[in-house]
């Protein structure tokens, strides 16, 4: 299998192309600064995911801003500080601020002379929108979390990329699922038998950040550490290297 293989890229955005660990913990700096006691990157990325899958699963249909301000409510209380309403409000506005790693834009306009890009994400369309912007390239389609009515790692979310990447022409066959977060997309992706490449960003780090531990490690085509890597790859496989 190569990587020339394939006629689409299906792209979780948050995690793999915006540093949205760097995000929440900026964002929630103002309810951190008020805990009694020191709570490291790793504690705080592990708490968000567990108030945040539990609220995505209760609540399928919340717009993820609207969520996020929940999981802000959630922690202030798990870590005995009081948050007003304000502060939960911004925080849920606060991914508009999340940034982009750094090699996101360049292998993202490499990868677009190759392949259809797509984004398949657990967000609202306001907050993407303003991700898209630091994203750097037209994606040629755009499935949210809004527009399903429900989260990954659901498999609706994945049936309905399909059947919508359909009506475009592209099948199946064609998509490789690129994404960092093993819980919600390389263990679905598995399971629906897409082919999938793990753009590992924490292989320096411990544990799983800000997503759930995902059980039984999934099956994956292809693994970077990086986008840039990814797209360096590509670009090789090109040279017949």
């Amino acid at each position: 299998m190569k990587l020339t293989d394939f006629q689409a890229l299906t792209f979780d955005c948050y995690g793999t192309l915006i540093d949205w660990e760097t995000g929440m913990i900026d964002g929630l700096k103002p309810l951190t600064d008020r805990v009694g006691r020191g709570v490291s990157r790793n504690e705080i990325l592990e708490a968000h995911a567990r108030h945040e899958s539990s609220q995505q699963t209760w609540t399928p249909a919340k717009r993820y801003s609207d969520l996020l301000a929940v999981v802000y409510k959630r922690l202030a209380e798990e870590w005995g500080v009081v948050a007003t309403r304000e502060e939960c409000v911004a925080y849920g506005e606060s991914v508009k601020d999340w940034p982009a790693f750094a090699d996101t834009a360049q292998a993202l306009r490499y990868l677009k002379q190759h392949y259809k890009l797509v984004i398949l994400s657990n967000v609202d369309n306001t907050s993407f929108s303003f991700s898209n912007k630091k994203l750097g390239v037209d994606f040629d389609a755009i499935y949210t979390a809004e527009d399903i009515g429900s989260y990954k790692p659901s498999d609706r979310n994945f049936n309905y990329m399909l059947e919508k990447l359909g009506t475009i022409g592209i099948a199946k066959g064609q998509i490789l699922h690129t994404a960092e977060s093993l819980f919600h997309d390389h263990v679905p992706a598995s399971r629906l038998g897409l082919n999938s490449c793990w753009i590992h960003r924490r292989h320096a780090d411990q544990g799983f950040g800000a997503t759930m531990h995902p059980g039984e490690v999934p099956k994956v085509d292809f693994r970077f550490d990086s986008m840039a890597a990814l797209a360096k790859a590509h670009a090789e496989e090109l040279r017949g290297g």
